[in-house]
């Protein structure tokens, strides 16, 4: 039994004001002018907030459970299981006197640990709750609940800066997660830091927010604090065409009253100028953007085309090679198409290819001229992990985690090669980030548990935009392994928005299944249909075992296709730069024999603003 874990700022009531955080004296004299006796938000405010939006979207809990749980003993778990259900019914004492038998059974018990510190944050003891999420944290520093627990309490104690300490942990393991992102600018208001908190909150506003308009009341209140009454303004008109039925709605319709009562007393410029959005206009533009991102998305549209182009200069006859976040960048004078693929001969590398081994059409012809062709095996390799953990996986998750530690071992070899690791059950966790260090990234893999729903599409588009946001000095290779059955129930993201992610990031997906039929069950499943279609629209390609146990053949096979890759650089005959997709067919042979090629399958021949082809 896994208790719900309970959200962020559980039964803190006290209310600050910004006249409290600022050192203005209550009751006006502010440096905007504005009565701080409304600019206020308390932490029961951003509670109920959060508690009337679970579940319309946005990530509340993780859900993660501990792989020291797994180990407790059954006497410890009844006992837990007692203390849970007195939780439940409110029974406070009860479920501490439970709750502490089964740490004192098993101390590592990290999930007990973590309900008996809510129970005391429901009894009002918050110094007995901050030990007890500290322990939590202590055996297991893996969990984003915990962290955003341990937020609660510290701010309960008044030690702002510890709990903003916690809920930046919280946010970097549960990176989508948009309740600690907001409890985040909540506790920067409170340790004076208004431009962090500002930034933010353009952070969750770049990202589907219905369910986080509150993000811009606390900017607003943050602008308060830098005496910047137009852009205080600007915040609250968007929260209010965001969400007008928002339980702190009425407060900042009396803000904004504020604001014109004191631009009359002063004389302040209206800050409605000709051309500035109106609140029906804000919600227009919020419509049109929505609307322009999934065009962005359709097939007749570059997925790449959100990515801005980057200048690069070099001598014609050499290859183009990749920028921050870009894909291939190339002048239009030189009209070269970039193509990294790899190729195996039944499952093993081929390392020895020359340029007439290889043939290639694009748009059904061949290139006018190949200028370049070279062996890319050593090339830079990035590589993101994105390893299933939920409940549907349990019976075969232990040989998902020596599969994967063990291929980490084998494919991170050159000094330059740097990984990250993804878990995801109902949330992603950012459980390693980039690193070279192979034992951190098994450590993390050892950490992962199996449980909760599966958020497989949320995964991948947010590990494809790690990778391709990262900012390169020259040519990687950009790769992003799953391994995972390919069910999900938990996304927000999409199958063809996490595709669109990885095309845009130009990052090359290889999928293994982890699916393990019984013996009755005939045809391939709708998971592995979908792990397919996302392997083979970014030019990877999808392994499917067949049983769990044949996991590790499998990861060796892709091992040997990410070791044996090739960089062949040409000139498109009869080139447009009209924005048409133009589709690639490469194969090649060796020896008579044919090879099995990975490759992306075309590109949009389109001319960037800036007088650049970007294929």
């Amino acid at each position: 039994m896994h208790i719900s874990k309970s959200v962020v700022l559980l039964a803190v009531l006290t209310v600050y004001s910004a006249a409290q955080r600022t050192g203005a004296p209550a009751g006006g004299g502010s440096q905007t002018g504005i009565d701080s006796a409304h600019v206020q938000f308390s932490i029961m405010d951003l509670q109920a907030f959060q508690a009337r939006d679970q579940g319309e979207g946005q990530e509340s809990r993780s859900d993660s459970v501990s792989k020291f749980d797994l180990k407790a003993p059954e006497k410890s778990k009844k006992e837990y299981g007692k203390g849970v259900r007195a939780l439940s019914k409110k029974n406070f004492n009860g479920a501490v006197g439970h709750l502490s038998n089964a740490t004192g059974i098993y101390p590592s018990y990290v999930a007990a640990h973590e309900a008996l510190g809510i129970a005391y944050m429901d009894l009002r003891r918050p110094q007995d709750a901050r030990d007890e999420f500290r322990v939590a944290v202590s055996l297991d520093n893996h969990l984003p609940d915990s962290f955003a627990n341990l937020c609660s309490a510290e701010l309960t104690m008044g030690d702002y800066s510890a709990a903003q300490q916690a809920i930046e942990r919280a946010s970097s393991l549960a990176p989508l997660n948009l309740e600690f992102l907001t409890t985040l600018i909540f506790t920067e208001l409170l340790n004076h830091q208004y431009p962090e908190a500002v930034s933010t909150a353009r952070q969750v506003h770049e990202r589907k927010h219905g369910s986080a308009a509150i993000v811009h009341y606390l900017a607003a209140l943050a602008w308060h604090d830098q005496g910047n009454p137009n852009e205080m303004r600007r915040e609250l008109e968007t929260f209010l065409a965001e969400d007008p039925k928002n339980p702190v709605a009425e407060k900042a319709r009396q803000l904004l009253s504020d604001i014109e009562d004191a631009k009359s007393r002063r004389g302040m410029t209206s800050t409605i100028q000709m051309g500035e959005p109106t609140p029906a206009e804000l919600a227009e533009q919020k419509q049109v953007a929505e609307a322009e991102a999934m065009c962005e998305s359709c097939s007749d549209r570059p997925a790449h085309d959100t990515a801005d182009a980057a200048k690069v200069s070099r001598p014609a006859g050499d290859f183009p090679r990749s920028n921050a976040n870009t894909g291939w960048i190339l002048r239009k004078t030189v009209d070269e198409v970039a193509l990294l693929f790899a190729a195996t001969d039944h499952g093993k590398a081929v390392i020895d290819l020359t340029s007439q081994d290889v043939r290639i059409r694009d748009n059904d012809e061949p290139p006018a001229s190949v200028v370049d062709f070279r062996s890319e095996a050593e090339l830079p390799l990035r590589l993101g992990l994105v390893i299933d953990t939920s409940e549907s996986i349990s019976s075969r998750f232990v040989f998902e985690q020596r599969a994967a530690s063990k291929f980490l071992q084998n494919v991170l070899i050159n000094h330059e090669d740097i990984g990250f690791l993804v878990g995801f059950a109902n949330s992603v966790l950012l459980v390693q980030d980039f690193t070279t260090n192979q034992a951190q990234l098994s450590e993390g893999i050892q950490h992962l548990a199996p449980g909760g729903g599966t958020a497989l599409w949320d995964a991948v588009a947010f590990a494809s935009g790690k990778l391709g946001s990262r900012v390169e000095r020259g040519a990687v290779a950009r790769v992003l392994v799953v391994i995972s059955d390919g069910d999900d129930n938990s996304s927000t993201e999409t199958l063809t928005q996490a595709i669109q992610a990885a095309q845009s990031g130009q990052v090359i997906v290889y999928t293994i299944s982890t699916y393990d039929p019984s013996p009755t069950e005939f045809g391939s499943p709708i998971g592995e249909r979908a792990l397919k279609v996302l392997a083979e629209q970014t030019g990877g390609a999808s392994f499917v075992p067949g049983s769990v146990r044949s996991l590790g053949r499998s990861l060796t096979e892709l091992q040997e296709v990410i070791r044996s890759r090739y960089l062949v650089s040409y000139k498109p005959a009869h080139l447009q730069l009209n924005g048409s997709f133009r589709n690639i067919d490469l194969k090649a042979e060796k020896s008579g024999r044919r090879l099995r090629v990975y490759s992306r399958k075309g590109y949009y021949a389109k001319l960037n603003s800036d007088g650049e082809g970007r294929f």
